[in-house]
């Protein structure tokens, strides 16, 4: 069920990439992210994915967990691969029926967008959402961000939002589990009928959890007021973050990958 999902949630566990400072880890995403768009060579690909499971030992991932991260992403990149093939026209024909037309570089396009979207789902899950929890990737996004405060950009209240969205990832798919359930035990059914009826069956489950999602807000901006909160001027941290020589040779060391990675590929071209 939504329950076993595990994207957007913090996996505990004591590895080296958890005790990584999460600002390194958030520049290596973005190193990654990159990476990802720009690398095209199936040799580059494979190496990549060698680099991921490199990434996946090093936060002591289980498979399981990894399997379940990846999961809900699957049909949409299906849906991307094969919309890919049936839109992109360029290349050698190698099936054509009426309308149908699917060329060779349609299909290696096509499977390449597929791939990158379950990499890019791994990299921001390995390097941000299992290994590190929301409230230190809002300290990290405050602490990368600081200089734009000096143009008066509210920093700490963006990273603080983003840390609540993804706070709320794991909440909001347990809470649409439970309504689902509800709702099956009234006699509704998601998985039978024409496609409109399904949808429309949905119905059933957004509008419950629209107002949950209202309510729980509510709720968090009234105990937030309670407890004084006023933004981020004057505020203090409990935990500091501190870059220490481990981290650095952590992203040092993925960041050479990285750069191997964009070499071998410019390389195969």
């Amino acid at each position: 069920m939504l329950s076993n999902i595990s994207l957007g949630k913090y996996y505990k566990a004591d590895s080296i990439l958890h005790r990584t400072d999460p600002r390194i880890k958030t520049l290596l995403y973005v190193v990654y992210l990159v990476v990802i768009f720009m690398i095209k060579s199936p040799i580059a690909i494979g190496a990549l994915a060698g680099v991921i499971l490199v990434q996946t030992i090093m936060a002591k991932v289980r498979p399981s967990v990894i399997w379940r991260t990846i999961r809900p992403v699957l049909p949409l990149s299906i849906f991307i691969l094969i919309l890919n093939i049936l839109t992109i026209k360029q290349g050698n024909v190698i099936f054509e029926w009426k309308i149908i037309t699917i060329t060779d570089y349609g299909v290696g396009r096509a499977v390449l967008m597929a791939i990158r979207l379950v990499f890019l789902i791994l990299s921001t899950s390995l390097m941000l959402t299992l290994t590190t929890t929301p409230l230190k990737i809002a300290d990290a996004l405050e602490s990368l961000f600081a200089p734009l405060k000096l143009i008066k950009v509210p920093v700490h209240e963006m990273a603080m939002m983003m840390s609540i969205a993804l706070r709320f990832i794991p909440t909001l798919i347990e809470e649409t589990d439970k309504i689902m359930k509800a709702q099956v035990s009234r006699g509704a059914d998601y998985d039978t009928g024409s496609f409109i009826n399904r949808v429309k069956g949905y119905i059933t489950v957004l509008i419950p959890l629209f107002v949950s999602s209202f309510r729980r807000a509510e709720e968090l901006a009234v105990a937030m007021d309670a407890r004084c909160y006023r933004g981020g001027e004057g505020r203090t941290k409990l935990n500091p973050l501190r870059i220490k020589s481990t981290d650095v040779l952590v992203g040092l060391f993925l960041t050479v990958c990285a750069a191997g990675l964009v070499v071998m590929d410019m390389s195969l071209r």
